[in-house]
């Protein structure tokens, strides 16, 4: 009798136990494919995230480069002549003109400046310290180097 009931039960249990198994491995396989899909939402997202990115850098590069090509024509139609004699000779003599009368303003209130130390204190090198600073030194250099190498570059083209 107890070799009966512990066979059903062993034979229930042995029945039992595959299915047991097959139910853990389905609810494995659920778990596995929510995580696929919750992958492949993020992958969704990052890609739509990626894509605006790059739209956004696409356009701002092509809005740059159709500045820059603004800019390019601008300056070329600077140095194209009109074939209107004073209008060219006007055009030509805006840079000089406003060079000099800058350089002459600028010698001008130096040479006040200079003055004034001058007659304070009555040492000339300590007038010369005063006057001549480093914006000064940055001033020179800036415009010699725009006249001087800006024709450098102009003989290379």
């Amino acid at each position: 009798m107890i070799e009966t009931l512990l066979g059903g039960l062993l034979g229930g249990a042995f029945r039992l136990t595959p299915e047991i198994l097959k139910w853990i491995d389905r609810k494995g396989e659920r778990t596995h494919e929510l995580a696929i899909q919750d992958n492949t939402i993020q992958l969704g997202q990052l890609r739509a995230q990626n894509e605006r990115i790059t739209a956004a850098e696409k356009s701002d590069a092509e809005i740059k480069t159709a500045e820059l090509n603004t800019f390019q024509r601008a300056i070329d139609s600077q140095g194209t002549l009109t074939q209107i004699g004073w209008a060219d000779a006007l055009s030509k003599s805006v840079r000089p003109i406003i060079t000099y009368w800058f350089m002459a303003l600028y010698c001008t209130s130096k040479t006040a400046a200079f003055m004034v130390y001058l007659n304070a204190d009555g040492h000339f090198t300590s007038a010369i310290q005063h006057i001549w600073t480093e914006s000064d030194q940055a001033l020179w250099a800036g415009v010699l180097n725009f006249w001087f190498l800006g024709r450098v570059f102009e003989k290379q083209k």
